[in-house]
């Protein structure tokens, strides 16, 4: 028996076999459950994604999503039902912010569209595809959703900046879902991964210098583990967290307890 057995959802951000969410959707089917996986659009995403996948399991159902259109969010839950009768989990595992503004000394000079643009992708997007997973979930008496943040989100991380504010804005989002989709049965709740090395985190300037200090320093004395997140989503997507919503759990070593 499997913590998952039965369930299926949609993981939302596999990049390669580094990222988050690929070390997610690899726990969860260690667990019994299944997913399916949406990629941004173009050719080379669909293969980078799909090769990721294929470590994990045998022709994975992919779907393209901009998730900067509601266009494509509306597309890409109407083909996910096509597929399936039910909707037990979404992993909401992408951000977006130019990386011109994530660099030392550049969070002032950030421009309007590039702050919206990073608020939208890594924060709105996750209302936008709880509202349309919400009839799938309620289908079977609830779900869990779930989202990847950072310590960057509530203190300073140089060189993180507007990707900060965004993940702030995450982290209230959750709350307000989990306040209103609790009567419905819905979780939604947060991780807050420690330095992973991604696609996403080299665009961050000083990103070598945090996983040194995160080895040096933090309380287990080592680096954070993808499989370290992976586990905590099992957790999150089982009947084990049935009591657990509107949270941001820390799975960073024990980084974000230390005063310096």
């Amino acid at each position: 028996m499997g913590l998952l057995d039965g369930k299926v959802g949609l993981v939302v951000g596999v990049a390669n076999d580094r990222s988050y969410a690929w070390h997610i959707a690899k726990e969860i089917y260690a667990h019994g459950g299944t997913c399916a996986f949406a990629h941004i659009p173009g050719d080379k995403n669909a293969r980078r994604t799909q090769k990721a996948a294929e470590k994990i399991v045998d022709n994975p159902v992919l779907y393209e999503c901009d998730a900067g259109s509601d266009e494509n969010l509306d597309a890409l839950f109407e083909n996910y039902e096509k597929d399936h009768d039910r909707m037990d989990f979404l992993v909401h595992s992408i951000a977006y912010a130019d990386r011109e503004w994530l660099q030392m000394g550049m969070f002032a000079k950030t421009p309007r569209q590039a702050y919206l643009d990073a608020i939208d992708i890594s924060s709105y997007t996750l209302a936008a595809m709880t509202n349309r997973a919400k009839p799938l979930m309620m289908k079977n008496g609830g779900g869990s959703v779930m989202a990847m943040s950072y310590y960057g989100s509530e203190k300073v991380v140089l060189g993180y900046n507007v990707m900060g504010v965004a993940k702030a804005c995450l982290e209230a989002t959750t709350r307000y879902l989990a306040a209103e989709l609790g009567q419905d049965g819905i979780r939604v709740n947060t991780i807050s991964g420690g330095y992973l090395r991604t696609l996403a985190s080299s665009a961050v300037a000083g990103t070598n210098e945090l996983e040194e200090l995160a080895a040096q320093k933090a309380p287990l004395r080592r680096t954070t583990e993808g499989s370290d997140v992976g586990k905590t989503a099992v957790y999150l997507a089982s009947d084990l967290s049935s009591g657990v919503t509107g949270e941001n759990i820390y799975v960073d070593c024990g980084v974000n307890i230390l005063g310096a």
